[in-house]
């Protein structure tokens, strides 16, 4: 099964990301025959959205390349950053654009949805976001957690948690590949 891993944001520093490259060293351990990408949503570099850019230079190949490394993986792994309750404009104008190519970005592909912030709420209000839409673009959510307060919780040094509820959480999100 080949998974594809990436976090829904451009920062260098993203947590989103430490937690991304973390669950990405478990799913072989977790999930026998699991081939997992991770990649990064800055590797491909498209203008903002735009139907006037479209119509004038087409869909940009960057946006072409995503979508050719999302329709190559079986499953998807994404935990998203949450910019004032919804997605990062980096990620929201990269789907944009992949949409313009197909609709059904996630063609019947299952996904597991993360999301983690500094705060109390964990990306909570861009998760249920994501889980609500998902299934309009043809993918079927198999687990999502929002994981709050990620700093009390993980330790960016050694790139892993040192909760144990929040181990197990993930973990659990994680068979559910399989």
């Amino acid at each position: 099964m080949n998974i594809l891993a990436f976090a829904a944001s451009n920062s260098r520093n993203s947590i989103n990301k430490a937690l991304i490259g973390y669950c990405a060293q478990q799913l072989p351990n977790l999930v026998p025959g699991a081939d997992v990408e991770m990649i990064d949503i800055n590797d491909f570099d498209a203008p903002i959205y735009s139907i006037d850019y479209e119509k004038e230079h087409g869909v940009p190949d960057a946006a072409k390349a995503l979508r050719g490394k999302v329709d190559g993986a079986d499953g998807i792994l994404i935990s998203f950053a949450e910019h004032n309750g919804i997605y990062v404009a980096a990620w929201k104008s990269l789907f944009d654009w992949m949409t313009r190519l197909d609709g059904q970005v996630y063609d019947g592909k299952s996904l597991v949805l993360l999301a983690t912030s500094p705060g109390g709420r964990g990306g909570a209000g861009v998760l249920a976001h994501a889980v609500e839409s998902v299934p309009h673009f043809k993918g079927e959510v198999k687990a999502s957690l929002a994981i709050a307060k990620f700093y009390d919780v993980f330790d960016m040094a050694a790139g892993q948690p040192v909760d144990e509820a929040v181990t197990k959480d993930l973990h659990d999100a994680l068979l559910s590949f399989a």
